[in-house]
């Protein structure tokens, strides 16, 4: 009796550019207030919540199915870092918790800096664009801790400014993706590594 392998395709879209958008946007907007072009306000935490946050989750989820390790990693990651800095800041208004010191929040910083340094060596296996994403987020964190350091607001500005490039990097990232395979072709170059692809 012969044996009949069945393959199975996967057909299911692909969730990068979701993941990556909602980043991005999220990031570039909380930024803008870094930078000093507005107050922290609801518009920071609703993105936060809902896109940076609960889509970023989702698209993670989605590529747990497409068994991709790393984008399920980050991207759940990265949600769930939306959804603690928001309730950093929103839980001790409503009296749910004490408010957190400087030092907690410095420690906080940091070790997304060094989360986001290790995540960066899995991107030198998949593309230039995320490389950059992935190196101006891990320099972001960085700035930020020193920035709560310090109390410096020249270092606060500087680190608005480059967060909303590093935010701008992962839009770019995410609509290159989205647009190439629309296209079917290169539309906007991500810069591909030999060996390695991010699904």
């Amino acid at each position: 009796m012969e044996q009949s392998t069945v393959l199975i395709k996967d057909n299911s879209a692909n969730p990068g550019p979701l993941g990556l958008l909602a980043f991005g946007m999220t990031t570039v907007l909380l930024n803008l207030h870094n930078a000093g072009f507005y107050e922290m306000n609801s518009m920071i935490l609703a993105m936060g919540i809902f896109y940076g946050g609960l889509a970023q989750i989702i698209a993670g989820i989605l590529e747990s199915k497409k068994n991709n390790s790393f984008g399920m990693t980050a991207f759940i990651s990265y949600g769930f870092f939306w959804l603690t800095l928001v309730g950093l800041i929103v839980m001790p208004k409503l009296n749910l918790i004490e408010s957190t010191s400087n030092t907690a929040m410095i420690a906080y910083l940091i070790m997304w800096g060094i989360f986001t340094s290790l995540l960066f060596i899995g991107t030198l296996k998949i593309n230039k664009a995320l490389q950059f994403v992935f190196a101006t987020l891990a320099i972001l964190f960085f700035l930020l801790a020193l920035g709560d350091y310090t109390g410096n607001k020249v270092i606060k500005t500087f680190t608005g400014i480059e967060g909303i490039i590093c935010g701008a990097a992962a839009i770019y990232t995410g609509v290159a993706t989205l647009l190439n395979e629309v296209y079917g072709k290169v539309i906007m170059p991500i810069g591909p590594v030999s060996g390695g692809s991010a699904h």
